[in-house]
């Protein structure tokens, strides 16, 4: 039997909550406020397929500048698995940012099916988990530095400081990500200028700490505790590390984080040049 054809769109703003809901339910625990930063990034790339009106699955396929591009939300509602339309949406989400360099983090399990559309494996991300009593050390700033919210700072240095770290520029939503309810920002100076910054977020269970980027391990060190500072001592926190900083791997286990979770973070072309020295938290699965 042929499998009907899904009628697939740009999702609604109403749909997006809707598909953070389908992400929760997978365990993959979104923040409470991920719908407005997510959906300023490029709400043509928030994709859904529906049979008759009835949502069936969605995938995000999101623009960034003229030549990189981000998957990532792609759930198949569980009913209508195995029955191809996720595969009619992944094509459509190719499509949509073909001839740009595509990113996306994948979990281990769909690594071979990910390189069977031209993904190849750069390196893991590995989710850790802490709780709130583990972040409350209070370590020293680097001399001659101090922690400001990053609200204070002139939108463009922290975007300009952002671009070590992401193959394009993103300010769309870098700004609303900064910005959301329930949510620490902040930003590591000296008087030359920005060496770190970090954001911890609310969300459907305790909080995520993403992106946490700093140009040292000890001011990495003392944005992570200054975000886990005043959260509860039992507040579940989790920070997603990338597996080739083994600096970062080291402060997340100093913390006495434990590793809950791995992605397989893969490109379509060239691996990008980016900062992973200095990246102690990657900012989201979903949207890189």
């Amino acid at each position: 039997m042929t499998t009907p054809v899904l009628t697939i769109r740009a999702m609604t703003r109403a749909e997006f909550d809707l598909a953070l809901d389908w992400a929760a339910a997978e365990g993959w625990n979104p923040g409470c406020f991920d719908a407005a930063p997510f959906y300023a990034a490029d709400p043509a790339g928030l994709l859904i397929g529906l049979l008759d009106d009835a949502a069936v699955a969605v995938i995000s396929a999101i623009r960034y500048g003229e030549s990189f591009g981000f998957i990532g939300f792609y759930i198949v509602k569980p009913v209508w698995r195995g029955q191809g339309y996720g595969w009619q949406l992944w094509q459509a989400a190719m499509k949509r940012l073909a001839g740009r360099n595509i990113g996306l983090d994948g979990v281990l399990a769909q690594q071979d099916n990910y390189q069977r559309s031209g993904f190849q494996l750069t390196h893991r991300n590995v989710r850790y988990q802490g709780t709130g009593a583990a972040l409350s050390h209070g370590s020293a700033l680097p001399a001659g530095t101090r922690l400001v919210p990053l609200a204070s700072l002139p939108f463009d240095a922290l975007l300009a400081y952002d671009r070590a770290f992401f193959p394009a520029a993103r300010a769309e939503f870098l700004q609303r990500w900064i910005a959301q309810p329930q949510t620490l920002a902040l930003g590591l100076l000296d008087r030359h200028g920005l060496l770190g910054y970090g954001v911890r977020r609310a969300c459907r269970s305790g909080h995520k700490i993403g992106p946490l980027f700093a140009d040292s391990a000890q001011g990495a060190t003392a944005l992570l505790d200054a975000l886990g500072a005043q959260l509860p001592a039992d507040a579940p926190v989790f920070l997603d590390v990338p597996e080739c900083n083994p600096a970062a791997l080291a402060l997340a286990e100093a913390r006495g984080m434990v590793r809950v979770f791995e992605t397989a973070r893969m490109y379509t072309g060239a691996t990008p040049d980016l900062a992973l020295g200095r990246s102690y938290g990657i900012t989201s699965f979903e949207l890189g």
